[in-house]
C-alpha cells in the first residue's frame, strides 16, 4: 500500500471513530450501515430546507419516495446494464409450513438460510429520481416539467469510509422536457449548488466526473460522459483533507430516461431530462468535519443558513 492511500484510510478512520464517539453515528455491524442520532437529522433537515430554498420556487412539485422500487421500473432506468455490482434486490419468504421448518433448520444449523428465499418484484432503489419518471405524463408539455424529489438510495459498496454509506439520501431538482432546456436546467443547478454549498461554509469546487461504469464496456461509457461533459460533481474535503468527495451531482441524461419510458415533447420528439442532486448524509459529513461535531458551536452565519 502506498504511504498516501495509507494517510487517506487513517483520515477516514480518525474521522469515522470522531462521529461515533461524538453519537452521531452509530455503527450497525456491517461496513457502510449506521444509525444516525437526532443531532445527525436535525443537520439533515436543515439542509434539506436549505436545499429546497436554493430553488427560489422554482423546483416543482415535490415527492418523497421510499427506498423501495418496481422490478419492471427498475430494469427500465438501464442501472442493470451500467452498474450490476451496485444494486440490491429482495428476496421474500413464499413457502408454507414444510418449507418454513427447512428455513428453520437452516438458521439453526448455521446454513445459509437465504438459499431458501425468493426473488420478489420489488429492488431497493439506486437513484432517488428514478422512481419519478414511470409517472411523469408521456407528453411532456412545451414549457418541459420540473420536480423536487427526495429518496433513500442503496449502493452495495461497504466501505469504513463514512462518506460512503450504503444506504444514503438524494434530494434532487429534475427537468424533463427539451434537450436545451435540460441541458441549462442542469448548468443554473450547479451553479446554483455551490452557492447553496459556500454559504454553509465549506470548501467546494466543481468537477467534470463519470460515473462508475461496470466492465469494459463500462470504461468505454465511463470515457464518452466526460468527452461530452454529461456529468459535473460539486467536491469538497469530507473523510479526509487529501482526497475530495462528492457532495452533489449535476447530470444531462440527455434522451435516456425519455427513451426507455417512453416520454415526448410537444414537437414529438423523445424527451431529454437532466437533475441535480445534494447528497443529503455527505454534506452533513462535510460540515461536521469542516465546523466539528458540535452543530450548536458552528459559526452564526452556517446555523442560520440552516436553522433561520
Amino acid at each position: 500500500m502506498d504511504h498516501g492511500r495509507e494517510l487517506v484510510e487513517t483520515e477516514q478512520s480518525v474521522f469515522r471513530a470522531a462521529l461515533i464517539d461524538a453519537g452521531l453515528l452509530v455503527d450497525a455491524g456491517v461496513d457502510g450501515l449506521y444509525q444516525r442520532s437526532g443531532a445527525f437529522e436535525r443537520v439533515v433537515r436543515g439542509i434539506e430546507a436549505h436545499a429546497s430554498r436554493a430553488a427560489a420556487g422554482e423546483g416543482g412539485a415535490q415527492y418523497y419516495f421510499p427506498p423501495l422500487l418496481p422490478r419492471a421500473d427498475f430494469e427500465h432506468t438501464g442501472y442493470l446494464r451500467s452498474f450490476p455490482n451496485l444494486l440490491g434486490a429482495i428476496e421474500v419468504f413464499k413457502g408454507g409450513d414444510a418449507e418454513h421448518a427447512e428455513l428453520l433448520k437452516a438458521v439453526d444449523g448455521g446454513e445459509d438460510w437465504t438459499a431458501r428465499l425468493t426473488p420478489s418484484d420489488i429492488t431497493l432503489s439506486s437513484a432517488a429520481c428514478h422512481a419519478l419518471y414511470p409517472h411523469v405524463p408521456l407528453r411532456i408539455p412545451g414549457s418541459g416539467l420540473r420536480y423536487e424529489v427526495q429518496g433513500y438510495c442503496f449502493r452495495h459498496e461497504p466501505s469504513l469510509d463514512p462518506a460512503r454509506m450504503q444506504s444514503f439520501r438524494m434530494h434532487e431538482f429534475v427537468y424533463i422536457g427539451e434537450a436545451s432546456a435540460a441541458l441549462e436546467h442542469r448548468d443554473r443547478w450547479l451553479q446554483r449548488g455551490l452557492t447553496a454549498l459556500s454559504d454553509l461554509g465549506l470548501d467546494v469546487t466543481s468537477e467534470e466526473a463519470n460515473d462508475p461504469f461496470f466492465g469494459r464496456a463500462g470504461r468505454m461509457l465511463a470515457a464518452n460522459q466526460r468527452a461530452t461533459a454529461l456529468k459535473f460533481e460539486i467536491t469538497c474535503p469530507v473523510s479526509s483533507q487529501d482526497q475530495r468527495t462528492a457532495i452533489a451531482s449535476a447530470n444531462y441524461h440527455e434522451a435516456h430516461f425519455g427513451e426507455e419510458f417512453g416520454l415526448t415533447t410537444e414537437t414529438g420528439g423523445t424527451a431529454h431530462s437532466a437533475c441535480f442532486g445534494f447528497g443529503l448524509e455527505r454534506i452533513a459529513l462535510a460540515l461536521f468535519s469542516r465546523h466539528g461535531v458540535a452543530s450548536e458551536s458552528w459559526p452564526e452565519s452556517v446555523r442560520a443558513a440552516l436553522w433561520p
